[in-house]
């Protein structure tokens, strides 16, 4: 996976940056999902929507689809806090989370592992929420989508790791048995933050 940067804003900031990571299969959109629905509301609490060159209709996170010539020029512009490329795709968290951050709220984004050393750069508070479940299960997960046999997907699990490498503020939530119980400490997380900023 081959990741970058664009324009990096590493400007002052007094909320937490919150990037949710973890390989395909681990529910990591889900589990967003249902703390977007829990803190809805909440003027303090914020989810991204990440820009994306692939098509908005395409499934998956709700995300901005963007055509690769004008993300190239929203990069030149500045336009992302970070950006990030993999997988053939490139990838985008805007600008606006500055303004976000610099009022002390709590800012959450899908992120990619691969791209963390960029984020830190960007965000001076940076929590990482590393969402992992058991082989097994990410294998049948991903073999409901059809892509690959799951032989094929133990193998390529086995060669890669479920952690995050790097000096980060990590907490793992493991996403093999019911959602609603991982969604659980999610939410639960996302409040400790939130609670520890009230305090401060």
């Amino acid at each position: 996976m081959d990741s970058r940067t664009g324009r990096l804003r590493s400007q002052g900031s007094a909320g937490t940056m919150v990037a949710i990571v973890g390989p395909s299969g681990a529910g990591k959109d889900s589990l967003i999902h249902l703390a977007t629905q829990h803190f809805a509301g909440r003027p303090d609490v914020h989810f991204v929507q990440r820009v994306i060159t692939r098509p908005a209709d395409s499934g998956g996170e709700q995300h901005r689809g963007v055509l690769p010539a004008e993300f190239e020029a929203m990069r030149e512009q500045g336009a992302f806090a970070v950006d990030w490329d993999a997988h053939g795709l490139s990838y985008g968290i805007p600008a606006s989370v500055h303004e976000k951050l610099a009022l002390g709220h709590l800012v959450v984004a899908n992120g990619s592992r691969s791209a963390l050393p960029h984020w830190a750069k960007a965000f001076p508070s940076l929590l990482v929420i590393n969402v992992t479940a058991s082989p097994e299960v990410l294998a049948e997960r991903l073999v409901a989508r059809g892509r690959e046999s799951r032989e094929e997907i133990l193998e390529r699990l086995k060669r890669g790791s479920l952690a995050v490498d790097g000096d980060y503020d990590v907490v793992t939530i493991d996403n093999s048995g019911a959602l609603a119980e991982a969604g659980a400490k999610l939410i639960s997380t996302l409040e400790a933050v939130l609670a520890g900023r009230a305090r401060g």
